[in-house]
């Protein structure tokens, strides 16, 4: 029985999403999105478009009755009110939103309507969490959980070395917010930027690692004495950041020039987004590196580390970032597609984390696709 699926939004991530689901024979695929432009390139892929405002309720109900399953893709501005509608509606949904509200709001909605709800499935926050999850279920006490995750330009440019496949305020936000970290089984905050150290991966060299607020829902669903995620770059790009932050460059506050009101973030992000944007061609690598260490039931000392490095797909186009946080969403939908998670509710993946069955068959989805989390499991003297 073919079952019809709707992603909403088109962004980066949304079209390789579109056109992975739509290879698969058991699936109908659609995309709605607000700009017309933005649909254009579906016409061509046997893909079913609509141009809808995704803010109002009625164009919106209007799209989740002709559709069973749901990826959620759209702008985190307005993600939380797309998923609280679609979790009213008994459907199953993957939100890769990333918005700042907290998904567990609308569980009692979700399990009202009946509606299965997987959110944060992409890589980091997604395939992080999840084998952050896999591996602490295998522990009776969890020591660390240790996150580094970066997407970088293969090609390195000074001055910034550095391209993004998503906005300058998502990045900048990322060097300014609060990280949150757990040490001694609690929550603390420490600044951005902090606590940096070179790492060595292989293939591609040295990198530097620095806290960022990435741990979002580990800090609360997972237990362990310490527990941190680090974002990487290439070295030296953490010191010209401090710089910019030091002279006030990323300051909310209005200063005054020539007799106008200017906030400096905003001239910030108006000149560093040709430099940082990365452009249709170029070619971008995504590298994580997870690793967790504790006790298992036999008291014996473990640590268990997956490590990914992926690289923009020539062939397809499809850059990396969009590679690992799309194919790790499309891989969620089909185990709901195909009836192997079906307990209604708000989950997330460090819950799915927990069933060995899950994970391997969201790996093996992955790996079809390229996409190879290199898994090691140690015992510690």
């Amino acid at each position: 029985m073919v079952k019809k699926v709707l992603v909403l939004g088109t962004g980066l991530v949304g079209r390789p999403m579109a056109l992975d689901l739509a290879n698969d024979p058991h699936l109908e695929v659609g995309v709605a999105d607000y700009s017309a432009t933005a649909l254009q390139p579906f016409a061509a892929e046997n893909i079913r478009t609509h141009q809808a405002d995704l803010t109002d309720p009625t164009a919106l109900t209007l799209l989740i009755g002709q559709y069973d399953l749901f990826i959620n893709a759209v702008p985190g501005a307005i993600g939380f009110g797309v998923l609280k509608q679609l979790a009213a509606s008994g459907k199953k949904i993957v939100d890769i939103a990333f918005y700042p509200e907290n998904p567990f709001d609308l569980q009692d909605i979700a399990q009202s309507s009946g509606s299965v709800v997987v959110c944060d499935m992409g890589v980091a926050p997604g395939m992080s969490h999840l084998l952050s999850g896999y591996a602490a279920s295998k522990l009776s006490h969890t020591h660390k959980i240790l996150i580094y995750v970066g997407g970088l330009p293969v090609v390195r440019t000074l001055p910034w070395e550095y391209k993004a496949v998503f906005s300058p305020s998502d990045v900048i936000e990322e060097y300014t917010r609060v990280a949150r970290l757990v040490e001694n089984g609690r929550m603390v905050e420490k600044e951005a930027l902090s606590e940096s150290e070179m790492i060595d991966f292989e293939g591609i060299g040295t990198l530097e690692a620095f806290n960022s607020d990435g741990l979002r829902s580990l800090v609360t669903t997972l237990n362990a004495d310490y527990m941190a995620e680090k974002t990487l770059r290439y070295p030296g790009h953490i010191d010209k950041i401090k710089l910019l932050k030091q002279i006030g460059f990323f300051d909310e506050k209005p200063v005054i020039l020539d007799g106008k009101s200017v906030i400096p973030l905003e001239f910030t992000k108006k000149l560093l987004f040709n430099d940082w944007k990365l452009q249709t061609a170029e070619e971008d690598l995504t590298v994580m590196r997870i690793i967790v260490e504790g006790i298992d039931a036999t008291h014996t000392k473990k640590r268990y580390s997956f490590d990914l490095t992926d690289y923009y797909d020539a062939k397809s186009g499809i850059h990396s970032m969009a590679r690992t946080t799309g194919y790790a969403a499309t891989a969620v939908l089909r185990l709901l597609a195909k009836g192997l998670w079906t307990e209604p509710g708000i989950h997330l993946p460090e819950m799915l984390g927990k069933s060995e069955e899950t994970v391997a068959f969201i790996l093996k989805r992955l790996e079809e696709r390229g996409i190879v989390y290199h898994q090691k499991k140690e015992i510690l003297a």
